[in-house]
């Protein structure tokens, strides 16, 4: 038995009810592009909405992160992982949240009491010193040297700037043959964090203030590839079970060794694992500018550039024999990897298609920029010309430096470098400017908004096509944004005809029921939903009127004349045969 299952079967042991992965891209989250922790799916649980699992959860979920690329290659760290997770939802607290993870650790995984130890947090002004949970490490036989207390940066969790918050106890693992030491320190690196217990005990007020909750929330994180790593004795991930296919694949492909090509080979298979998961996702995220298909482009072309530099022949398909091990590998827990698998091969075919034809394009742009400074006296590529050629034509600084020197010229490297640089901060402000909101929770205007799209929905399929279905959306307080299957243009005519009848349905004042069922029940009534596979088997179905049914876990207002005047401000093409709307309310 793996670990994942081992987990899993443990907590359901503890009384804890196993929920299926979320999707990689969230359903109505406007605060990340991709989910990127287990318990983000889980908002609304830890704000206190009862799940209709109970208190207790445990599952694996699929994770998404991009906020720094530029660390893929190392030995650690991974775009797409895997996310072990419990929970208790105002049931138990540090107690047994110790004890079971220290119970499962030694007792079910064997690892040795000595390999072990933790930090708690230190405490500040605000909120006391963590002795609760260094008592409970003690009680479990972790003695003082291998417990160290730490500060707000490192052993304190909040989203954003306020919300539910709490101390969090991290566990680390020995990760080398020397002898362990005496004492912990947590700056040495062969102590490998492996597991983070989050303890959501008070809620700070955007004043600063803080107050203990009276509902105490437990969430804790074990990275699937991180663990079993440790546990096979690998200090390089990519060398586990989890990963060792998709490398001799690609030894074979190039009949390179992975010793001494390291990097590229982590970052061809860390890119290809990822873009196989977002494209079997049912959202249907293709390459595209924007959004989740911006990064699933990214990902795809930086796989290909890497693959270049390994003379990985592109009139091959070298891409879809990784694929193909990653699909056969996953699809025994994630069934939409085969339900979905022609649409993975046959986009990751295209984006390699249309990325040669890009690099092509950058070539004759890089001739430009020679041909130019071969009119003057330079001899250097300046910082913002190899940086156009980065970031447009998705030329790494290793190739324009290569070509230049075979035309006698450098490259100003320190002004790539500031370009770049400047690029990253801005990327990075947008994904901070993603994250807002968090745990802060749904606004009005956001719960009005969600309403509304169950009442968009319905009249997409009255107006234009009875087989329209959501195929993605995005919230925030300013508009929604609506996704759906279509081949085609809405016209005008349909969009003031789609906008006249939710009104008219809004005007109406329907009440917005909410039924607990059966999840196979629900869809036998012909209640609609998103993701199907990560619905519970007791749903929660919200019925407005006769007009609309749906499984939901978003917030919803309790009668539609609370939603106010519904406009659609603009109709698009969102990616091949997914068509966008973008509405707001007044």
């Amino acid at each position: 038995m793996n670990l994942k299952d081992l987990y899993i079967n443990f907590f359901i042991e503890k009384g804890h009810k196993e929920i299926p992965s979320a999707p990689v891209v969230p359903e109505n989250d406007p605060s990340v592009l991709f989910n990127t922790a287990g318990m983000q799916p889980l908002i609304p649980y830890l704000m206190g909405k009862v799940h209709p699992y109970g208190k207790r959860l445990v599952n694996a979920q699929k994770c998404i992160r991009t906020n720094d690329l530029d660390v893929i290659g190392d030995a650690t760290h991974h775009t797409f992982f895997e996310m072990l997770g419990n929970w208790s939802l105002g049931d138990y607290f540090k107690e047994e949240s110790i004890s079971y993870s220290y119970e499962f650790l030694t007792k079910v995984l064997k690892i040795p009491h000595k390999k072990l130890a933790v930090t708690v947090f230190i405490g500040n002004a605000e909120i006391p010193r963590d002795e609760v949970s260094a008592n409970l490490w003690r009680k479990q036989g972790i003695p003082d040297e291998k417990i160290a207390y730490l500060g707000i940066e490192d052993n304190f969790w909040i989203a954003g700037d306020s919300g539910p918050c709490g101390a969090d106890t991290e566990i680390f693992y020995w990760r080398s043959n020397e002898e362990v030491p005496h004492l912990f320190d947590p700056e040495d690196n062969r102590w490998v964090e492996i597991w983070n217990n989050v303890f959501m005990e008070f809620h700070k007020s955007p004043d600063g203030k803080i107050k203990e909750l009276e509902k105490k929330n437990v969430d804790t994180g074990m990275g699937y590839e991180r663990v079993v790593a440790v546990l096979e004795g690998k200090d390089d991930n990519y060398l586990s079970s989890l990963w060792i296919n998709s490398i001799k694949k690609l030894e074979e492909i190039t009949g390179l060794s992975y010793e001494g090509h390291e990097k590229e080979m982590r970052i061809i298979a860390d890119h290809i694992r990822t873009a196989v998961f977002i494209l079997s996702d049912y959202a249907g995220i293709k390459p595209a500018n924007t959004d989740q298909g911006y990064i699933l482009r990214r990902l795809i072309r930086r796989a290909i550039r890497h693959s270049r530099t390994l003379n990985i022949d592109q009139n091959s398909n070298w891409e879809e024999e990784l694929a193909k091990i990653i699909i056969d590998q996953y699809s025994n827990y994630y069934k939409e990897l085969e339900v979905n698998k022609e649409t993975i091969l046959t986009e990751l075919a295209k984006e390699k298609t249309r990325f040669s034809k890009t690099l092509e394009k950058g070539l004759k742009e890089f001739a430009k920029v020679i041909s130019n400074l071969e009119a003057t006296t330079k001899k250097e590529i300046g910082g913002k010309a190899a940086f156009k050629l980065y970031d447009t034509y998705g030329f790494p600084i290793e190739l324009t430096e290569e070509l230049a020197k075979e035309k006698g010229f450098t490259v100003d490297l320190e002004g790539f470098k500031q370009k770049y640089l400047e690029h990253q901060e801005k990327s990075r402000e947008g994904a901070s400017g993603k994250f807002k909101g968090g745990l802060a929770g749904d606004t009005e205007t956001e719960t009005r908004l969600h309403t509304a799209t169950h009442l968009l929905n319905a009249a997409l399929k009255e107006v234009v096509d009875k087989d329209i279905h959501q195929k993605g959306s995005n919230i925030n307080s300013e508009r929604l944004r609506f996704d759906f299957n279509s081949d085609r243009k809405i016209t005008s005519e349909e969009l003031i005809k789609i906008e006249e009848l939710v009104n008219s349905w809004i005007n109406e004042s329907h009440d917005v029921e909410i039924i607990e069922m059966n999840k196979e029940e629900a869809l036998k009534t012909g209640a609609e939903c998103m993701f199907i596979d990560k619905y519970p088997d007791v749903v929660q179905v919200y019925k407005i009127g006769n007009i609309s049914s749906e499984l939901c876990g978003g917030p919803h207002v309790k009668n539609t004349k609370e939603i106010g005047i519904f406009k659609i401000i603009k109709e698009e093409a969102s990616s091949a045969g997914i068509r966008r709307i973008k509405a707001t309310i007044s």
